[in-house]
């Protein structure tokens, strides 16, 4: 499996990740990979939405180091770093995704 290029966590900014979930189908996209727990393909999160803008998206995602992604052949599996992220802003995550439930 190939890895796109992801920050190390340590350069990871809480203000990157909150400007990340302030789009909801950004949000949407971390919600559904946290109640899957596991990797998840592009097109099982696809929102119907055009595949141009997923891709914004997940590299949107991908740069503010919520999601990492894996290319197994021609399928990119997209995973939430929850432990990392928890590890270094301890509740920050779990709490957006448990406010958002209510939401989404």
């Amino acid at each position: 499996m190939r890895q796109i290029k992801h920050p190390n966590i340590d350069q990871v900014e809480l203000t990157d990740i909150m400007y990340a979930l302030a789009d909801p189908t950004r949000l949407e996209i971390v919600v559904r990979l946290a109640q899957a727990g596991r990797k998840m393909t592009c097109g099982e999160l696809d929102l119907n939405r055009p595949k141009s803008s997923m891709s914004h998206h997940f590299k949107l995602l991908r740069s503010a180091g919520l999601v990492e992604t894996l290319i197994d052949g021609t399928e990119h599996m997209n995973s939430l770093r929850f432990e990392e992220i928890e590890k270094k802003y301890p509740g920050v995550l779990q709490s957006i995704l448990k406010a958002s439930k209510a939401i989404i």
